[in-house]
């Protein structure tokens, strides 16, 4: 039966929220597959944070990966939210409709000097630049060296006027000078000190994707006035980079509730690529959403 990593349920303690306003949460599937337990355990976790305390919940549809995502996946995320009894406050918002926003935002990094060209074109960038639009799970794996960072500005433009294929990457050092010391806060961790230069300089927008994971996350959690952000542990790391990103670009901080993952029995976190039990399979084999709630630990 999977199982979360932590016996204590991933909403404990979510619906005694601080004074104040209560929090707005969101739900950002990708329509890249079925969803499984795991994406059933975030959406419920975030979707009773809001209901609880009287406040909203949003459902936003990641598809800036636009090579895997497929109308019928995300028809299927409705299905399965519904089925779930899993309801949301005003439309949803899908990220291919907003890539003007994230260019935007491309475009003021690079005013100040945060984002540089790469013409690095080896296996394992071209793989990095695929994987730029998904959310990263855990380590995304060694750092760039970065080969192409000290390029001077009269050689990065010959390159482009050559058409030289390239990518955007954030320079982390420069990224945070330009911040200077910044912290984040955890509903578990308690305050934390952004670190950007653990997560390297990472891919901000490639050939073939319009806009990261990274940057679109950020600004989306920013343009639905999303205070409380649930997710998964596996995406702790890349907050760093995130609050950086909302220093730079001039956007709010939410508070963040980074959640422990359903995994199955060895242990192994849930995902499309291994077949994860899918909440599809589970509707046809009769099961009910009860069935799921004491499935993943919240009943």
């Amino acid at each position: 039966m999977p199982r979360p990593v932590e016996e204590k349920p991933a909403s404990e303690g979510l619906a005694q929220h601080p004074p104040g306003p209560p929090p707005t949460t969101r739900f950002a599937p990708s329509p890249t597959g079925y969803m499984h337990l795991g994406h059933a355990y975030s959406a419920l976790v975030s979707w009773r944070v809001a209901r609880e305390t009287g406040g909203r919940f949003y459902l936003r549809i990641e598809d800036i990966e636009r090579r895997r995502c497929r109308p019928t996946f995300e028809q299927a995320i409705y299905q399965d939210l519904a089925w779930l009894g899993i309801d949301w406050d005003g439309p949803v918002r899908r990220q291919s409709e907003h890539l003007a926003s994230y260019t935007e935002a491309l475009e003021e990094l690079s005013r100040l000097g945060a984002i540089y060209p790469c013409f690095c074109i080896d296996a394992e960038v071209r793989a990095e630049i695929k994987r730029a639009g998904a959310a990263p799970h855990g380590s995304e794996g060694p750092h760039y060296p970065g080969t192409c960072r000290d390029l001077g500005r009269q050689e990065q433009n010959r390159r482009i006027r050559a058409g030289k294929a390239h990518a955007l990457r954030i320079d982390v050092r420069k990224a945070g000078t330009l911040a200077g010391p910044l912290t984040w806060t955890d509903r578990k961790a308690g305050r934390v000190e952004a670190d950007v230069l653990a997560v390297g300089d990472v891919i901000m927008a490639g050939r073939d994707v319009a806009t990261s994971y990274h940057l679109a996350v950020t600004l989306d959690d920013h343009h639905q006035g999303v205070t409380l952000v649930t997710r998964g542990w596996d995406l702790f790391g890349a907050t760093h980079l995130h609050r950086v990103l909302q220093a730079l670009l001039g956007l709010r901080t939410p508070i963040y509730h980074h959640h422990p993952m359903i995994t199955d029995p060895n242990g192994l976190r849930l995902a499309k690529r291994n077949r994860a039990v899918t909440l599809r399979g589970l509707r046809n084999a009769r099961k009910s959403p009860e069935d799921v709630r004491r499935m993943i630990g919240l009943e």
